[in-house]
């Protein structure tokens, strides 16, 4: 069995797609790297799978498949993956060959004394075009380092610091066992393959290691703002299934539940965002239904999140309250750079 299976989902990524490829061959015939083409037709994306395929046939398996999207990749990957644990490598990121070298071998000393590991955290390095100074995020002032722990075990987290899909390694049988089911079609699903399965995670270990290199900043990526703002329909949708998935007041760990809560306030407030940044009255009727969502949905959650201070300023009245959650967003931006 292999220790690690990484997915790389591909469309059209024929121009960085090898230094993807490239930073995980160095684990060698401990990982498989599961290189997903998810129906692209501009360019060689298909080509350069099966060349890698060709030429590391015990380690990449070249996976071609009708376009369904970034999250229909994933779940691809994720059927065909064997190994122990599963990671998800975007192919214009990276991972540091050093760091990741680091890591897989203690993921190798998991497997081998049978350690029941459910999820290994690392630092993520926005990779910004442009910057200098790559900001990283580390959670070493919140998490115990190079140990086995549980969720008692970590101090909160800060807003704009949680647990994003680069920052995570997952045992695979777990995400299976969260009936994780990634839906086609649809941007922003990063924040459901983290979010859903954490109800399931008993078990953690941290590295402080800066491994997945997150590149940001090309005017085509998801994240952009203005490519955000005219898919914020997806952001919504995507906010409503994770609010559908479970009530987080059901959860019995009280640090879990706090920060799963924190997780869904971070999310209607990027939606809330994004109609306040678009101008568009469309825009802001939208964000109204969300909240409306929220509160028929989960009174207690929707009370919570709303009269809590992000709630609060995100929904203040007026071209002026407009105007005060847009610099607190600025400055959020400013300090993590996130798009």
């Amino acid at each position: 069995m292999k220790i690690l299976s990484i997915a790389v989902p591909c469309f059209n990524s024929a121009a960085y797609m090898r230094k993807c490829i490239d930073s995980l061959l160095v684990g060698k015939e401990d990982v498989e790297i599961l290189i997903v083409n998810d129906g692209s037709t501009k360019d060689n994306t298909a080509e350069i799978a099966d060349e890698y395929e060709k030429k590391y046939p015990t380690i990449c398996k070249a996976i071609h498949k009708e376009n369904g999207g970034h999250g229909d990749a994933v779940m691809f990957g994720l059927r065909a993956a064997t190994g122990e644990f599963f990671k998800v490598v975007d192919s214009d990121d990276y991972l540091d060959e050093k760091s990741f070298l680091e890591v897989l071998n203690k993921l190798k000393e998991f497997a081998r004394d049978k350690e029941n590991i459910d999820m290994l955290l690392c630092n993520f390095v926005y990779d910004k075009v442009g910057v200098k100074k790559k900001k990283v995020m580390t959670y070493k002032r919140n998490l115990p380092v190079n140990q086995k722990f549980e969720w008692d075990d970590i101090k909160p987290l800060k807003t704009g610091q949680y647990i994003i899909m680069h920052s995570v390694i997952y045992r695979r049988e777990l995400l299976i066992e969260s009936e994780l089911d990634l839906p086609k079609h649809t941007f922003y699903v990063d924040n459901i393959f983290v979010y859903q399965p954490l109800k399931s995670v008993k078990n953690m270990y941290y590295m402080d290691v800066n491994l997945y290199r997150y590149y940001i900043g090309r005017e085509d990526q998801s994240v952009n703002e203005q490519i955000m703002i005219g898919r914020i329909d997806q952001q919504i949708r995507v906010t409503k299934l994770m609010l559908n998935f479970f009530d987080p007041y059901d959860v019995p760990n009280k640090k879990l539940r706090k920060y799963l809560i924190s997780y869904l306030e971070i999310m209607m407030i990027i939606s809330s965002i994004l109609a306040i940044r678009s101008k568009s009255e469309e825009n802001m009727q939208k964000k109204k239904e969300l909240w409306d969502y929220l509160k028929d949905h989960n009174a207690r959650l929707y009370k919570r999140i709303r009269y809590g201070t992000l709630g609060q300023v995100i929904n203040l009245p007026g071209k002026v309250g407009r105007s005060i959650a847009v610099a607190g967003y600025k400055i959020a931006n400013k300090l993590y750079g996130f798009n």
